[in-house]
């Protein structure tokens, strides 16, 4: 166990950490140059392309120093604040973590919180200053960043390039000389933690572990203490850039466990794998199961595929088992399914993937979050979806979920980043320089105002220097109301939302300005009205096509051609009683687009 080391790398998009983890690996000999390709251990060609982590990975590699090996377990994990629960996973099963900034950008929000996980965890944390050979790093400033916020030395900085490799022989020495081994007993009862699980379509969900305590054999009797599961342990072993089986994994080491499950639900990372005859006492701290942030209703555009979509999904979630989802209908769209997300991105990614990897076309809803409704008679319901919601006369009172947002700027964004959260509906609560030109602001906001386009417009106010991160804190009492759109008099429940009354009649306005654009001209007037239970707060009418019907009378009496109007006049009013409006996809995401102000 002496010769074993567990870690991990902190570190915000893009500053260059599968860029580093692929150097490591080529300069312990993991993977030789024939394997080799740029972010290795990014499997999904969409990983690739936008150049994040999505799922958390992990490799061990063998390196050799002062005449000793070692095992340096690397678990690579995801930087974005969608999936903090894999990342603190991923950190409870490690002693030490690389904290990884870029030398031209600085430390930035994500990777701030993602580092006081690692110091909960009482974790060794090793800096290192990346993209040295960068014209516009600025080594001495963001070095002084790195002291103040971890209070380490100068000289523990760790200065490196993954792109030309300058550097990685230092941190694998760091590595060596400043985590410290595993503790653990190889013969006490079994406690393994999970921090992953990947699908494999032929031999079932494959789950990575980390061995606290005792050891693991082939063909063992386990089972997985917080969903109450036993199997067999059909197969065990490391994880090199293939899967290396082994006989047995002892306290101390990470390996993987296949056992034949099917179902990637029964498999929840943070559970802890122990023996069914001597089992441990207690189970690893921290489990929770993951909850969905973010609702969204996901349809097929031609309603036969729902089918189709259905078998999508089920093969979408063996892969991603934080997705979770629900048939349901509407008046609108017909068949599709309520879907739940960690946040904006996984949604995008989820969408993405329906496309590239089923070839399934999808509409989504407009996102919203999930409420609590308290009924006069004093029941609590959760309100994933706008149509759930009770009528005025049971409701009593709406809580919305609450969150805590840090946002790192340059100072002379600051009164663009206030106002903005300010229209957010935020509260200021903390305002700290970290340098004299880096600010970094604390809000409290609602998480419903930040789930459509506010990342985006922070991003263009601050010209792409505002970094954001944020934590849920927990439901607030709010003045929330039902916005319904009603087209010809109909509720299209695919467009309601739960909205703050302030904003209902401003936003009530602009959508059905926004619809009036984006719907086309049948034969006939279209209404678009939006309004609060009976009451309507705005209008726009799409006027009716006309054909020119007096075109063929040249001349003649006056009563021809009104005999004419009156005649395409009475065919309008029977064509209104019956005419469908047809609402073309834009107008689904035009809600998203409102604050263009276009």
């Amino acid at each position: 166990m002496k010769n074993i080391r567990n870690f991990c790398i902190i570190a915000h998009i893009d500053h260059g950490k599968s860029t580093l983890a692929d150097r490591m690996l080529q300069m312990t000999n993991t993977i030789n140059e024939r394997d080799f390709k740029d972010q290795i251990l990014d499997s999904m060609d969409l990983e690739r392309e936008r150049g994040i982590t999505i799922k958390s990975h992990a490799i061990q590699m063998d390196h050799i120093q002062d005449g000793a090996s070692y095992k340096l377990n690397l678990i690579d994990t995801p930087g974005h604040v969608d999936f903090s629960y894999e990342v603190s996973r991923s950190i409870a099963a490690c002693e030490g973590a690389l904290l990884i900034v870029d030398a031209s950008q600085g430390i930035e929000a994500q990777t701030i919180s993602n580092l006081y996980l690692a110091l909960d965890h009482d974790m060794v944390i090793i800096p290192v200053l990346n993209k040295m050979d960068l014209p516009g790093a600025m080594p001495d400033e963001v070095s002084e960043q790195i002291v103040d916020l971890i209070g380490c030395d100068p000289d523990e900085i760790i200065q490196a390039s993954g792109k030309m490799g300058i550097g990685v022989e230092n941190i694998l020495k760091a590595i060596v000389d400043r985590i410290p081994p595993p503790k653990g007993d190889p013969d006490a009862p079994l406690k393994a933690l999970i921090f992953d699980s990947v699908y494999n379509s032929f031999r079932g969900v494959v789950a990575y572990f980390r061995v606290y305590d005792g050891t693991m054999f082939q063909g063992d009797h386990v089972q997985f203490m917080n969903t109450k599961k036993q199997y067999h342990a059909d197969e065990l072993g490391v994880l090199k850039i293939i899967q290396h089986p082994r006989k047995q994994i002892s306290a101390g080491d990470v390996g993987y466990i296949i056992s034949g499950i099917k179902d990637a639900r029964e498999v929840k990372v943070g559970d802890t794998i122990t023996h069914v005859k001597t089992p441990t006492a207690e189970a690893v701290k921290g489990f929770e199961n993951v909850k969905p942030m973010v609702f969204a209703g996901i349809y097929p555009v031609d309603t036969d595929d729902f089918e189709e979509l259905r078998a999508a999904m089920e093969k979408l979630q063996l892969n991603d088992a934080s997705l979770t989802y629900e048939p349901e209908s509407s008046a609108a769209l017909g068949f599709g399914f309520r879907c739940g997300f960690l946040g904006m991105l996984h949604m995008e990614i989820v969408q993405e993937r329906l496309e590239r990897e089923f070839d399934m076309t999808v509409i989504n809803t407009v996102p919203n979050v999930s409420y609590i409704a308290h009924t006069k008679q004093g029941d609590r319901r959760i309100v994933n979806n706008p149509s759930d919601l009770p009528g005025p006369n049971e409701l009593e009172s709406i809580e919305e979920p609450y969150i805590s947002a840090q946002i790192i700027t340059k100072s002379e964004f600051v009164g663009p980043v206030m106002s903005l959260c300010l229209d957010k509906r935020g509260v200021v609560k903390n305002q700290v320089y970290l340098t004299t030109d880096r600010v970094e602001m604390t809000f409290e906001m609602p998480l419903a105002e930040i789930v459509f386009d506010f990342y985006d417009r922070l991003k263009t106010i601050s010209r792409g220097y505002a970094s954001f991160d944020y934590q849920p804190i927990g439901y607030k009492p709010s003045h929330l109301i039902k916005l319904d759109i009603l087209l010809n008099g109909d509720h299209v429940d695919a467009l309601s939302a739960l909205i703050h009354r302030e904003n209902a009649y401003e936003f009530g306005k602009r959508i059905c300005s926004k619809l009036r654009e984006l719907i086309p001209r049948q034969q006939y007037d279209i209404a678009i009205q939006a309004g609060i239970g009976s009451k309507i707060i705005a209008r726009e009418t799409v006027k009716a096509l006309r054909k020119d019907v007096t075109a063929k009378c040249y001349g003649g009496d006056i009563t021809r051609k009104r005999k004419l109007l009156e005649k395409q006049k009475k065919g309008k009013k029977r064509m209104r009683q019956v005419g469908n409006v047809e609402v073309p996809q834009q107008a689904f995401m035009a809600v998203l687009k409102l604050d263009d102000k276009s």
